[in-house]
């Protein structure tokens, strides 16, 4: 019993370790994300200025 929980926390543990695809995606998703928090911030920004 004692083995076995032993042994999932040690599977638990591990990082896996992500492949040349998913590290892209992450990396493009994060990109995006940050883009698009930008873009509402000039967008606020312009407006801002204009009224």
């Amino acid at each position: 019993m004692a083995k076995s929980t032993n042994q999932n926390k040690q599977m638990k543990s591990k990082s896996k370790k992500l492949s040349k695809r998913q590290r892209r995606n992450k990396i493009i998703v994060y990109l995006m994300i940050t883009a698009m928090v930008l873009s509402a911030f000039t967008a606020g920004l312009a407006h801002f200025i204009n009224s």
